[in-house]
């Protein structure tokens, strides 16, 4: 099975208000393993970027005015996601501005949506499932996986691409860390990444604190008090 992760960088947060997309990012999985494989690029959106979008990913509109529009990498993007399922955290919103520039293109006849080409997984309604009642950033689910977030000072495309693949992996299997090899390669499409990948399997040991034992073996009591005799955890210890 192939996947790709997927995460943008938007000039605001309301599509219908034209705002529009200045990063995108994916890195691909195949079987569920990092091929080393991704595609990244800046756009230039013919628009100014809100403060709080600039506060958030650190990109100033100086730094896209040479940068391709949508309509120059259009192409280059549908052959990378084409026919893959696309990992995304809160799918909405980036599914919302891609297809906002999908429609732009040829003039405004467009190309469709994305989901005709794709299928989409949101990882954050997977997250609301698995842990209701609980914040579910990326950030948030970072932290209660053990995932390490320490290079996202700012928002940026690839590395929440990166740290989203590793939270997906520990989200439905258990994996934890992997080590990403990316390091400066946000100007590179659909490369390889120049360091092997590394997928470390072996479990995290949570040994019980003293008290937590204690509690344990009160528990255990209570058990055999209502079994009239051992309980099946004593029996089996």
């Amino acid at each position: 099975m192939r996947q790709v992760v997927l995460d943008t960088e938007t000039t605001g947060l309301e599509v219908r208000q034209g705002h529009r997309l200045i990063e995108i990012a994916c890195i691909e999985m195949v079987e569920r393993r990092l091929t080393g494989r991704h595609y990244q690029t800046y756009l230039n959106p013919d628009r100014a970027i809100d403060e709080g979008a600039r506060r958030v990913t650190g990109i100033e509109d100086e730094f896209l005015l040479d940068k391709p529009r949508f309509a120059d990498v259009a192409e280059e993007f549908l052959a990378f996601v084409d026919g893959a399922e696309l990992v995304i955290h809160n799918a909405s919103f980036d599914i919302g501005f891609l297809d906002a520039e999908l429609a732009r293109l040829d003039g405004g006849a467009g190309r469709g949506r994305l989901c005709d080409r794709c299928s989409v997984l949101d990882t954050l309604a997977l997250a609301r499932e698995r842990y209701p009642g609980q914040r579910n950033s990326l950030d948030a689910l970072c932290k209660r996986l053990g995932v390490d977030n320490s290079r996202r000072d700012l928002h940026g495309g690839l590395i929440d691409a990166q740290l989203l693949a590793e939270v997906y992996l520990s989200m439905t299997s258990g994996q934890a860390a992997l080590e990403l090899a990316f390091d400066g390669a946000a100007e590179q499409h659909d490369s390889v990444a120049a360091a092997p990948m590394v997928l470390h399997a072996r479990p995290r040991v949570l040994r019980a604190a003293a008290d937590e034992l204690v509690r344990h073996e009160q528990r255990l009591d209570a058990l055999d008090k209502s079994a009239g005799g051992k309980c099946v955890w004593r029996q089996l210890g």
